[in-house]
């Protein structure tokens, strides 16, 4: 049984309703795969497989960098996306790399996604133009904010005036 005046710290969650927002919107991008029988694909794999159109096979190293993530949510995200069927691995130039490449199932589609890629950029742009301060302009507010002092270093101050840290 849980102990009544023991306050539950995710109760509060600045950013909960940011997350909520992307889940939201992703979810209405999947319906859209969905109302063109594209089945099995997730919002956030559309990126790379447009990068691995753009550019041919790449390692995941390679495609981890072009993207912008680590090396390990890449290998990952890879591991995901083949095991559904959008892209395979074959050995690398060396035993320890692997390229990754699109499958016929992907390229089947791929302009499709493309075109879903545009139409979400514009529709978010319409979007930021109906609000008075852009999702993209807090983006590069907070990012300058974070080169004045990290998160880490805000964590910590705050985490070293709280006893229970000790």
């Amino acid at each position: 049984m849980t102990d009544p005046r023991v306050q539950d710290p995710t109760e509060e969650g600045l950013w909960r309703p940011l997350r909520r927002l992307q889940a939201s919107m992703d979810a209405d991008i999947a319906r859209i795969y969905s109302g063109k029988r594209i089945t099995g694909l997730k919002p956030s794999f559309v990126m790379e497989l447009l990068r691995l159109h753009a550019r041919g096979p790449m390692t995941i190293t390679e495609l981890a960098e072009s993207v912008g993530r680590t090396h390990s949510a890449l290998s990952q995200k890879v591991a995901a996306m083949r095991d559904a069927g959008w892209v395979r691995t074959v050995e690398g130039e060396d035993a320890r790399s692997k390229k990754v490449m699109l499958t016929d199932q992907s390229r089947a589609v791929v302009d499709r996604l493309a075109a879903e890629w545009r139409a979400t950029e514009a529709a978010v742009a319409e979007i930021e133009s109906e609000i008075p301060y852009p999702l993209s302009r807090v983006v590069t507010d907070i990012e300058q904010a974070l080169e004045r002092k990290s998160f880490h270093d805000r964590i910590a101050e705050k985490l070293a005036q709280d006893p229970a840290w000790d």
